[in-house]
């Protein structure tokens, strides 16, 4: 029986440890894009992916069949909603890191525009998965898109004439 349970446990290993391998860089990609945080310092994303892939393992043996991708992603996008409630007083403004291309979008916007264009995930899974009307996911998607196509390219740098030096 012992020996049974050891083989099993071994088992839930090794297909966890494929998962990761496979999507884990996916879904590192996907947190980095939520947090608004640079790709190469991104400790928030990397917490928030640990704790949902935590969350997957825990519930390896009772997916049966189900998809770990698909779980792991909603906790990933429930957590990250849940932190920027209590963090931001509300799915407000955080403080994103500017090279981020989503800096200019709020946690919502970030959310939304991350699960709809970035993973791919229907209109209505994500209103379902954010208790949102399919038309309220719809609207703050072509905001947050609208807003990353035409953000102000910013102010270019002043141009000053040079000064002649006196010879």
């Amino acid at each position: 029986m012992l020996e049974a349970h050891g083989s099993r446990a071994a088992r839930r290993a090794r297909e966890f440890e494929a998962f990761v391998a496979g999507a884990g860089g996916r879904l590192l990609h996907a947190a980095t894009l939520l947090t608004a945080e640079a790709p190469d310092d991104n400790p928030r994303a990397r917490r928030l992916l640990t704790l949902s892939l935590a969350h997957t393992y825990a519930r390896w043996d009772r997916l049966r069949g189900g998809d770990p991708y698909d779980r792991t992603r909603a906790h990933l996008a429930t957590r990250f909603a849940r932190g920027a409630w209590h963090h931001y007083g509300g799915l407000g403004r955080s403080r994103p890191h500017p090279a981020s291309p989503t800096a200019p979008l709020t946690p919502r916007e970030r959310l939304i525009l991350v699960l709809r264009l970035h993973e791919g995930v229907a209109e209505e899974q994500t209103a379902a998965l954010l208790g949102l009307s399919p038309e309220r996911v719809r609207a703050i998607c072509h905001r947050a898109t609208s807003t990353l196509l035409h953000r102000p390219l910013g102010q270019a740098p002043a141009v000053t004439a040079a000064k002649a030096v006196p010879s």
